[in-house]
């Protein structure tokens, strides 16, 4: 039989050591005057006695909630929730050893009163987004509120704290790796030019196209594909101008791009090569397998949350924080499996 264990509340602690509950309070809160000894001692006593002080009381306390709250965005593809959730992980990990909680809230890019909800009732002390866009309604609120956030991803807002991986560069690497090895250009397949990793994204493979003295292609860079009746025309189109290889920005627009390579019967890496600026699970088995971009998303998630406590801490951190890539070589662009 298990041994029951027996809650004990400030006023017993109290009494127990003849101090006030204020004493108590202030011992646990590790605010107001209290002398080093007593302190000490109540700390020893609760330890004892295994006290848990109720996180509601303590929030007043201290005047916070011991909530965070992550903002999710609605319009995601079924790939990019492995992305989310592993960035999910890295936050609940480093919220979870600070004993703060998640609020998630799901933003949409054109409104944000789930969150502004949420501010107003005055639920959470900080905020991560998991997205940022162009014209973003979320910052400009988080700005108007004067509340902690971090972005993850880039941004033109002044001011806004972010963390981000080296996506430009990232981009670039990959597209001057390809456009070393052929004469013949490279086409670019894309996403909504809303959002700020498009954007990003774009900026990689242009530097690349100079670096490597070339136009950047403009009749190649085809962006807002959302369908995969968008992708089938596009390719078909970038087919006919005999491009040597197609780079995606993402691992969705790469695996509709190889089914239609598919069906028009083009060997890869023989006829075109194929490239992808994200790598995810959507890829893991394609045959062959595809040359892509790898991040650590629970990475990011982490370092975001450790850099919002910072914020709400009131400690100085860099505005931005860059983390690394991997770049993974693979049959689809004739380089040895690694």
């Amino acid at each position: 039989m298990e041994k029951e264990t027996r809650r004990i509340t400030i006023d017993q602690v109290a009494e127990a050591l003849g101090v006030s509950k204020t004493t108590v309070s202030r011992a646990i809160s590790g605010k107001g005057r209290i002398g080093a000894a007593t302190r000490q001692r109540v700390l020893d006593y609760i330890e004892k006695c295994d006290y848990k002080p109720n996180i509601i009381a303590r929030g007043l306390a201290q005047s916070k909630t011991f909530n965070i709250c992550v903002v999710m965005p609605e319009d995601y593809h079924l790939s990019d929730l492995s992305f989310f959730q592993r960035a999910l992980v890295g936050i609940q990990q480093f919220a979870g050893e600070m004993d703060y909680d998640i609020l998630l809230c799901i933003g949409k890019e054109e409104e944000c009163t789930g969150l502004a909800r949420i501010l107003t009732n005055r639920k959470v002390d900080g905020v991560i987004l998991l997205r940022t866009y162009r014209k973003d309604r979320q910052i400009e609120l988080l700005q108007g509120e004067g509340i902690p956030f971090v972005a993850v991803g880039d941004t033109d807002y002044k001011g806004v704290y972010q963390v981000d991986h080296d996506q430009r560069t990232a981009c670039r690497e990959l597209t001057k790796h390809l456009l070393s090895r052929d004469s013949a250009d490279v086409a670019l397949l894309g996403g909504r030019e809303s959002l700020m990793i498009t954007r990003t994204r774009l900026e990689g493979f242009c530097d690349a196209c100079r670096e490597c003295g070339r136009e950047v292609p403009e009749e190649l860079i085809c962006l807002n594909l959302e369908s995969r009746q968008a992708v089938d025309l596009i390719v078909e189109n970038v087919l006919n101008k005999k491009v040597r290889g197609m780079i995606c920005m993402d691992d969705v627009i790469c695996n509709w791009a190889l089914q239609k390579l598919r069906q028009e019967r083009r060997k890869i890496p023989r006829d075109v090569w194929i490239a992808s600026f994200y790598n995810s699970w959507v890829l893991e088995n394609s045959d062959p397998s595809v040359t892509a971009l790898s991040f650590d998303a629970r990475e990011l998630g982490k370092e975001a949350c450790r850099k919002l406590f910072c914020l709400m801490d009131q400690d100085e951190v860099p505005q931005r924080t860059i983390l690394p890539y991997r770049m993974v070589l693979r049959e689809s662009t004739g380089d040895i499996f690694r």
